[in-house]
């Protein structure tokens, strides 16, 4: 009889009860199989996570579909998160910390109820932490967990829970003026709080795959940005981010080795982190402004550093020609364009495609951005003399094949390459110039003969970096022929494929855009050029005979790309903008 008893007792328990509900409004969902709920229970009480979880861990079905049918069970609003209009009032019903511990945002308040926006009601305690935080009834509607966190993020700002923190402690709150010269930033710089807010805002650029972030002092505000494939992106902070900004700027500075007391001369460090099994290498720049240090950090992903030929984005053409140009025996091989235009990448993707025990390879580089397991890596050192220059002289006597040098900078540099080219070495290096005919003028103007010139150099390549539609929400573009005709578009190829138009999407945060790919121009040396080049011709004319001699610009390489619907007409013309005269004439 007991045993009765206690079996009835057990199954109207209120935990028994409240699973019973679950399960039925997921049955009338109608996109759960019995098998799958019988599954997805399984794996709740196992893992420790909520049924809904566990149903989406394992594939079941996919979260908005679930959601919405969930929400029509449950007779309450679903929502795209990042598109609904959140009044200040709502935002000020919750503290940051509950929202971001929860992922649940305020929506709105009615009759008295705070309504907020989850995509798991079936969170424990989560009813009960967010009536007491708000002091509100609490309504719930539905959403997508990655369209919380965006508009959590836009309106609340990276590191929100953790300012909002500080600034209930006495300890760290500090006024944005002279308060923060008295502030005793040896012992600031060990406070969990501000080691949490540097590392949150590391993370978020990872997970945005930012290659930059900058912290900028500003008289009001301390704005940070992150550059995304090769655009930058103002992103949100809390407003009170301003009152901590010595307390940011030095606990970075103490992570790269920096000398915190020291504010008005630029200093560079460098910084190692493992964010969830990847290294990371962040190189960081500050530099005295008006209103206080503005901080670069520069993220160096190892493992995206050593890429092959092929993920550069190279046509077959472009690849064949570069390939027989870097397993050349002698010579030197230039790849010239702007900071940030992917050089080094190139290079250490030539260096990977030739790396092999039977090659001597040195480097020398300033910084080395990727290490290479097999290549013996040179960092140079200005302020104890060792120099491109300096390395490079000594590296000659260390029997090397091959020698990557990180750029030429002065005629001492390009002479001493021209040397080991000379003799036998196969010379890699970059060039700052807008493209691969101008890397000619470029040394020349440094003062090295025209006939050294055309006997070592073997190949110039020019390139650029274009973002990539995204593939996921990308669309065709309608385009009008005459501005076709006024770009230079080729419009005898239209046939080879069509116009894309950027949308954006989930996957792509919104941009319409993920990931960036290479242009290239490639100008290979025969004897038609180095007569040229002997003969100090202008670089307009050099280019002019190289693409008689079958040369594609960079322009010619975009539009390509741009029919193979993995770029934009903008991207080519944003990043090509100096082949028009040639084009026009």
């Amino acid at each position: 009889m007991s045993n009765s008893t206690s079996s009835s007792a057990s199954s109207t328990s209120p935990a028994a009860v409240r699973a019973g509900r679950i399960r039925a409004l997921l049955e009338q969902c109608g996109l759960l199989e019995p098998s799958q709920l019988d599954e997805a229970f399984r794996r709740a009480r196992e893992s420790g996570t909520t049924v809904l979880q566990a149903a989406l861990a394992a594939g079941f079905a996919r979260e908005p579909a679930l959601l919405e049918a969930l929400a029509r069970a449950m007779n309450v609003p679903y929502l795209r998160a990042s598109e609904v209009p959140i009044p200040r009032e709502s935002l000020d019903a919750l503290p940051a910390k509950a929202v971001m511990q929860f992922r649940a945002l305020p929506w709105r308040i009615e009759n008295g109820a705070l309504w907020v926006i989850t995509s798991d009601p079936w969170t424990p305690g989560l009813t009960d932490a967010l009536r007491l935080a708000s002091g509100r009834r609490v309504r719930f509607a539905l959403s997508p967990a990655a369209e919380i966190e965006a508009a959590a993020k836009r309106l609340y700002g990276v590191g929100a829970d953790t300012l909002e923190r500080m600034s209930q402690d006495d300890r760290i709150e500090v006024e944005p003026e002279e308060a923060q010269d008295k502030l005793d930033l040896s012992s600031l710089d060990q406070e969990a709080s501000i080691v949490k807010f540097v590392n949150q805002i590391i993370w978020e650029a990872y997970q945005d795959r930012a290659t930059d972030i900058h912290i900028e002092p500003q008289e009001f505000d301390l704005r940070v940005r992150y550059r995304i494939d090769g655009v930058l992106h103002q992103t949100p902070v809390p407003p009170q981010l301003k009152r901590f900004q010595s307390a940011v700027i030095s606990r970075i500075k103490v992570m790269a080795g920096m000398d915190i007391a020291e504010k008005r001369l630029p200093q560079d460090g460098r910084i190692s982190l493992r964010i969830r099994g990847e290294e990371i290498d962040v190189r960081v720049s500050t530099m005295p402004t008006v209103y206080g240090e503005s901080v670069s950090l520069r993220l160096l992903m190892r493992s995206s550093g050593l890429l092959g030929m092929d993920k550069l984005g190279l046509s077959p053409r472009d690849e064949a020609i570069l390939r027989r140009l870097i397993t050349k025996p002698h010579g030197i091989l230039l790849v010239t364009g702007p900071t940030g235009s992917g050089k080094s990448t190139s290079l250490y993707a030539w260096l990977h495609t030739i790396n092999k025990t039977d090659l001597r390879i040195i480097t020398v580089e300033d910084p080395i951005e990727y290490e290479m397991p097999g290549v013996n890596q040179v960092q140079i050192r200005p302020e104890i003399g060792l120099t491109f220059a300096v390395g490079l002289r000594h590296i000659l006597r260390q029997d090397p094949d091959v020698i990557m040098v990180g750029e030429i900078r002065d005629k001492e540099t390009a002479e001493i390459a021209i040397r080991a080219a000379l003799t036998g070495h196969l010379v890699f290096s970059t060039l700052h110039t807008n493209d691969a005919a101008g890397a000619v003028t470029r040394l020349l103007d440094m003062g090295i003969e025209p006939f050294l010139v055309a006997s070592s150099v073997e190949g110039l390549v020019a390139q650029r970096l274009v973002r990539r539609l995204c593939p996921a929400c990308k669309r065709p573009a309608s385009v009008d022929a005459s501005f076709l005709r006024k770009i230079g578009f080729p419009l005898g190829r239209m046939g080879e494929g069509r116009i894309w138009e950027p949308v954006g999407c989930e996957e792509c945060r919104g941009t319409g855009f993920r990931g960036r790919t290479g242009i290239y121009e490639i100008l290979v040396m025969d004897d038609a050029i180095r007569s040229l080049v002997t003969a100090r011709t202008s670089a307009n004319e050099i280019k002019a005979e190289a693409i008689r001699r079958g040369m594609r610009t960079l322009r010619d390489d975009g539009w390509s790309k741009v029919l193979e619907g993995v770029t934009t007409i903008e991207e080519v013309l944003r990043v090509s903008e100096e082949d028009e005269a040639l084009a026009e004439s």
